[in-house]
């Protein structure tokens, strides 16, 4: 691979070359078309870790992905800084610090666009429905093999990659160099996956967007292992670790001031990362225990940007070659103390009764939900639909009937349930749920 292709600014359709403008570049229109779009502003009611937060200072969904981008901003910045100083072509075609940075940003921005309501086991739903659930089942011999497969394994990257490229959100169009960053696991659901390679862990895109992702890759010049599979943008690395520091350490942050961990626990595992530029007498000078916490966390994601940053360095020739395919923040110094932290929230926070209640009433709304409407789009578009199937499909905003309207197949239309699904906000699935049970109605 090579950073000239890997950094086109070509967007999906498009046949001519355009030039790099360096006054707004297309990677800056990039990150604008998504901080604009519905499906982002729609991130501010979904669940980061714990459930429909009444405090602000709980992360969604939302702050979540906007902290993501500024630290991949700052990985990319750096990164880019070495490459610009080692690959000479790139300044004489016009590329800058900031254009790795409006890449990485934008990719970080949109990184949880495909999440649906209630993480992950709103994730789990989806798929158990079609796996479990008889009504689900049904749709087995509906589909082909490596359709059922897309089905039964929602993936909120694939999901993603389709939002950003559907017809219905306003057309994002994002370039190839910000659509190869932000896919994490460049390989369909239908591929076999390869122990030790990280890229591989889950995959990227669904059957009706192969075409796409095949038009990407060739375009950047991504490695291809196999039919369907291909290495990663390098810097979907730094997308990734952006993502890791932030749910590592905020993740971390949140649950101590909600009471689930103890401040001098997190200070201690802070402290740890923080290495020597930590001082104790600094931290008892300040005032109030959020105001340390906000210390602490600023100044140990400093450090994890300084050492992610030099382990992309080290590793980007292998990258480039494809032979590299390991997480960054597990090369690291700071490799040990992160490892102490997601062991700790694990058993601490996201083991809490708080988040392990959101994710039971998690599962009973999200298959209620796309069993009731997967039923009635089917009935409705494909067999003899019950007055009930009707009213249900009335509850669909217009864009989904629109798209429903000249379907051709039931992948396709269940696909745009599992759109509509996925993309609703934790208040608005428990709504719907309550109105299609018949718990809240109108007066």
């Amino acid at each position: 691979m090579n950073w000239l292709q890997l950094l086109s600014h070509k967007r999906p359709g498009e046949t001519t070359n355009i030039s790099h403008d360096q006054t707004r570049s297309r990677f800056e229109q990039d990150f604008d078309r998504i901080i604009f779009s519905h499906p982002f502003r729609k991130l501010q009611d979904k669940t980061q870790v714990f459930p429909l937060p009444e405090d602000d200072f709980v992360h969604t969904r939302l702050t979540h992905s906007l902290e993501v981008s500024v630290v991949g901003r700052s990985l990319a910045k750096n990164a880019g800084t070495f490459l610009l100083e080692k690959y000479s072509e790139l300044k004489s075609e016009g590329y800058s610090i900031h254009d790795f940075g409006g890449i990485v940003g934008a990719a970080c921005l949109a990184h949880d666009l495909g999440n649906p309501p209630f993480g992950h086991s709103g994730e789990d739903s989806i798929s158990s429905f079609f796996l479990t659930n008889e009504k689900g089942l049904f749709f087995k011999n509906k589909v082909t093999n490596s359709e059922w497969r897309d089905l039964t394994t929602f993936e909120g990257n694939a999901q993603g990659l389709r939002i950003l490229n559907g017809k219905g959100n306003g057309g994002l169009k994002l370039t190839y160099a910000t659509l190869g960053a932000f896919t994490k696991y460049p390989l369909s659901s239908s591929c076999e996956k390869e122990k030790g390679r990280k890229s591989q862990k889950k995959f990227g895109y669904y059957q009706c967007n192969a075409d796409l992702f095949e038009e990407m890759a060739i375009e950047m010049g991504l490695v291809k292992l196999a039919e369907n599979k291909w290495c990663r943008h390098p810097l979907a690395f730094l997308v990734e670790a952006a993502d890791d520091i932030c749910y590592h350490i905020i993740d971390l942050e949140d649950g101590c001031r909600l009471g689930l961990v103890s401040f001098e626990t997190v200070k201690n595992l802070l402290a740890e990362i923080i290495g020597e530029n930590y001082s104790e007498e600094k931290v008892q000078k300040i005032p109030s225990q959020n105001e340390r916490l906000g210390t602490l966390r600023a100044m140990a994601i400093g450090q994890l940007i300084q050492e992610c940053s030099e382990a992309f360095i080290q590793n980007e020739e292998a990258m480039l070659d494809g032979s590299f395919d390991q997480d960054l923040t597990s090369l690291i110094p700071s490799a040990s103390a992160m490892k102490k932290i997601i062991n700790l929230s694990i058993d601490k926070i996201y083991r809490s009764k708080l988040v392990l209640e959101k994710e039971a009433g998690g599962y009973e709304v999200i298959d209620n939900l796309i069993e009731t409407f997967a039923t009635a789009v089917y009935s409705n578009y494909f067999d003899s639909p019950l007055p009930k199937h009707k009213s249900v499909l009335r509850l669909l905003p217009e864009e989904y009937e629109v798209q429903l309207d000249v379907v051709e197949s039931a992948y396709e239309a269940l696909q745009i349930v599992i759109d509509f699904i996925s993309g609703l906000t934790d208040s608005h699935a428990v709504r719907l749920y309550k109105t299609i049970k018949g718990y809240r109605l109108p007066v």
